[in-house]
């Protein structure tokens, strides 16, 4: 999912007030994911409604899923232990990961539920009380995503902004089940699969965008342009620092971890140099909190080529040891 601003986004605040935020909204996300779950059980029951199955089913994983989320923001901002130097921030990644399955497994098995009853339409029962279930739904979604979306835009967390993708995916098929249960009271009972058909397009769309973000992350995906600028100017806000190249973002649950290196004066003394350095990480840390800060010096002008070129940004197609000029 796209990055809501520039003020948003993991390393912004401290991992202790990071897991404050998400630890209060992801109880939130429990209790309601668990209140629906039994209302649309009962309501499933007393209609038969295949479209409220459907619904039934997402709120379900939504526990799940909130269950997840609810583990893995606490064991993501644990510190980092001497088998997990980078700390265990991708355990988010996978909670999303997770999340992004189970949706898709539903939906593939409300297909079958949807095909099936659209070949034998039924009539739909106790119609009233499954639209108020619905609007209970929709009343409790509403702010529930309002509060995950003030966490995300805080902590830029993505187990959170996972989770709140579900129950964005539950506010559209909470108002396509309720028109699908209004045509079928209203003597349209094939508009109940139909619409079940419909639910089951939203959940695919959710998962895709679930696992596309948790693969991302997995895989190291480097933090917007705009974030890497404003890293590249805080490092860069100092006379005696001569320039910075070789970039390296990621982000790892509430944490990012950076790496540069940074053109120093030759001539400096290595006292001298590492107080610009340590100058440099207060200022990126100033705006994040939760980054760890890797920062080479290299003396203008006098750098041998060093480190292995594949990983160099400017040159990322100069595989091997650069100790020859490429």
């Amino acid at each position: 999912m796209a990055h809501d601003a520039l003020d948003a986004g993991p390393g912004k605040i401290a991992p202790a007030e990071a897991q404050l935020i998400t630890g209060r909204v992801t109880r939130l996300s429990v209790m309601v994911a668990l209140t629906l779950v039994i209302a649309k059980l009962a309501a499933w029951i007393a209609s038969g409604s295949v479209a409220m199955l459907a619904s039934l089913a997402d709120s379900g994983l939504d526990l799940v899923a909130s269950l997840t989320t609810f583990f893995a923001v606490r064991y993501a901002a644990s510190p980092a232990d001497k088998e997990h130097r980078y700390g265990h921030g991708k355990a988010e990644a996978l909670a999303s990961l997770l999340q992004a399955l189970l949706v898709a497994l539903s939906a593939g098995y409300l297909i079958h539920e949807s095909w099936n009853r659209f070949q034998n339409p039924q009539p739909i029962e106790a119609g009233p009380l499954a639209l108020g279930v619905m609007g209970l739904s929709i009343v409790m979604t509403l702010g529930l995503v309002y509060m995950q979306t003030r966490a995300v835009k805080q902590t830029g967390s993505l187990a959170v902004s996972g989770d709140r993708a579900h129950y964005f995916a539950d506010l559209g098929s909470n108002v396509v089940i309720i028109s699908g249960l209004v045509l079928a009271l209203a003597g349209w009972e094939r508009a109940d699969p139909i619409m079940g058909f419909i639910v089951v397009l939203w959940l695919f769309w959710t998962a895709f965008e679930v696992g596309r973000d948790a693969i991302g992350s997995l895989m190291d995906h480097e933090l917007p342009d705009e974030e890497r600028e404003q890293i590249l100017a805080l490092a860069g806000d100092d006379d005696r620092v001569l320039g910075v190249h070789n970039l390296r973002t990621r982000a790892s649950g509430p944490f990012i971890h950076i790496q540069m290196h940074m053109e120093l004066d030759p001539d400096l003394t290595l006292t001298q140099a590492h107080a610009i350095l340590v100058a440099a990480e207060a200022r990126v840390m100033m705006a994040y909190p939760a980054a760890d800060v890797l920062i080479h010096p290299d003396p203008k002008g006098r750098a041998a080529p060093h480190g292995n070129a594949y990983f160099d940004e400017e040159d990322p197609a100069s595989a091997g040891p650069a100790d020859e000029p490429a």
